[in-house]
């Protein structure tokens, strides 16, 4: 591993990995710094029970390797952490990945020097690191958020994140555990929670819209048709709004299944909207709503696109799913205490779930709505709400992370002048495209705020990134440029089309307080972060901005 490098990376998580691949192969010399001690980063992590993809394994993946996608079997159609994590290691070590990593290695601070035209990296123990070009692939969703509650430091039992589960295995077998969040690392967690512990308090302040998650394992006639079709696949994934082809295999579906998408003129794999040929939420009534729910689980309502735009047709999604919870949960204060009412289905990440409400229905499970009752303090043996006690063994936190700029501002960020990226966006991100920033020559970010990131599958999204970067610093050396930044105007202007792009959205209702916005960190300026104009919009962007010579940028 070369200490003057061409490239330092910042993380090993997937977006590191294959920038390590990818720039090894045009030439570059390239040295990535990953905390962790092993290359997986956020599934590195999030070791939590239950903890699983959102998006279908086989399009979890990568794509610049033929073989790899040939010879990679995954045993379930939605996959959990650990075989996401075993499929990182495959990869890691198919690749010979480890050798140019640094790993235990937290970075501290990032410092442009001018006069030698280096990025100077500091590392938590106090070495020092030079490159020319310097890629910050931190992930979204990497710093752990834990609430500031009076008297955390005063529990004499065990605390833990979902965040920052440990790599051994954690038995709760008989314990009384606490979990404070239901957002979707709570969803995923409080079922497998509930079945180990001797009881399960679940202290809630946000009700959640969760639908349930395929649950099927894998069978080796869909991968194979996967892998017979993954050519037509990727170029499926580039054109749709999230990254995902919405390919589905006949040998998946059953003549049932398909017969009845026909009959409810609802679309086999990816939602439409009205105008595009499917059907909208308004178009039936009441009853048959919940109907259709009663039949086809809460997921059906997710077919309907129009309850993303259209505030009426939200509501009726929304009351249908309250219908839903209302059928599935058997004590009627429990159900109510579940349903969500202060903001709309669409407002933030779908979260799908294993057995989430029927979790309600066991014995050892109690809900505490701390919108009706506030958790005061935190105690030597528990937890204090304005009204009642609660004592137990294990404290859970799953409060999510400070997402989308929280790993870039640890980083410590310092560019030319001294102007540092804690002030640059001291009222929330500032930069082009999701990948660069002014003042800061030859630093790239992948998925930043500004691209689609965490609306898109993050394996398109982190590979299109990655080579984007790669083909700028070739057309760099190709043309004899030391150095490419933003400019200022090209950074405000996109910032605008942004917003403007997500106004009228559920994402930014005054109702919607969500991690995109960064409302679940006190202080942090509310602004929607990710690019909600849909992946293959991002990407012909992207490609206009370099076919005219990388408008937008300055050369030096």
């Amino acid at each position: 591993m070369s200490e003057r490098p061409d490239v330092l990376i910042v993380g090993a998580g997937f977006a590191g990995m294959y920038a390590i691949h990818r720039f090894r192969s045009q030439g570059l010399s390239v040295l990535a710094l990953e905390a962790g001690s092993d290359v997986g980063g956020t599934w590195y992590w999030n070791r939590y029970p239950g903890a699983r993809c959102d998006v279908p394994s086989l399009e979890y993946s990568y794509g610049f390797s033929e073989d790899l996608q040939r010879e990679w079997d995954w045993p379930e159609v939605f996959s959990a952490q650990p075989d996401i994590l075993r499929y990182a290691n495959h990869v890691a070590d198919r690749f010979d990945l480890r050798r140019d990593i640094r790993f235990n290695t937290r970075v501290t601070a990032v410092t442009y020097q001018e006069a030698a035209n280096l990025w100077r990296l500091e590392t938590e123990a106090g070495e020092t690191l030079e490159a020319r070009y310097c890629v910050m692939a931190t992930g979204c969703l990497s710093v752990p958020n834990t609430p500031d509650i009076p008297g955390a430091d005063d529990f004499e039992g065990c605390v833990l994140h979902t965040g920052l589960w440990p790599a051994e295995p954690v038995d709760l077998t008989g314990k009384r555990v606490a979990i404070i969040g239901t957002g979707s690392s709570g969803v995923q967690a409080i079922p497998e929670l509930a079945r180990e512990a001797a009881h399960l308090t679940v202290f809630q302040r946000t009700p959640v819209y969760t639908v349930p998650a395929n649950r099927k394992a894998m069978r080796a006639a869909v991968q194979e048709e996967f892998r017979a079709n993954y050519r037509q696949i990727r170029e499926m994934q580039q054109n749709n709004a999230g990254g995902v082809s919405g390919f589905r295999p006949v040998k998946s579906t059953s003549r049932t299944e398909r017969a009845a998408d026909r009959t409810l003129n609802l679309p086999s794999a990816v939602p439409m909207a009205p105008e595009q040929g499917g059907m909208g939420i308004l178009d039936l009534t009441e009853e048959q709503r919940r109907t259709l729910v009663r039949e086809r689980g809460l997921g059906v309502l997710l077919a309907f696109r129009d309850a993303y735009t259209d505030p009426e047709a939200n509501e009726a999604a929304n009351t249908a799913f309250r219908d839903g919870i209302r059928d599935r949960v058997r004590d009627p204060e429990t159900a109510e205490a579940l349903c969500p009412t202060t903001y709309g289905l669409g407002c933030k990440r779908q979260v799908l779930d294993r057995d989430y409400y029927d979790t309600f229905n066991r014995d050892n499970v109690t809900l505490v709505d701390v919108r009706r009752s506030p958790i005061e303090a935190i105690t030597r043996t528990g937890l204090r709400t304005g009204d009642a006690e609660y004592d137990f063994d294990v404290l859970v936190y799953a409060t999510g992370f400070d997402a989308m700029t929280g790993a870039l501002l640890r980083a410590n960020i310092t560019g030319r002048n001294g102007i540092r990226l804690a002030d640059k966006w001291a009222h929330g991100p500032i930069m082009y495209l999701g990948l660069a920033l002014s003042d800061c020559p030859n630093l790239f970010t992948v998925t930043g705020p500004g691209s689609p990131s965490v609306l898109c599958n993050m394996l398109v999204a982190i590979e299109q990134h990655v080579n984007w970067i790669g083909d700028c610093i070739d057309y760099m050396r190709r043309h004899g440029h030391e150095r490419i930044e933003a400019q200022p105007d090209a950074e405000a202007e996109w910032v605008q089309h942004v917003n403007a792009v997500a106004e009228g959205t559920m994402y930014t209702t005054p109702s919607c307080n969500s991690w995109y916005l960064g409302a679940n960190i006190p202080g942090k300026p509310r602004i929607f972060m990710p690019y909600v104009g849909g992946y293959p919009r991002y990407r012909e962007r992207c490609e206009q901005v370099a076919a005219a010579g990388y408008e937008g940028f300055r050369f030096g």
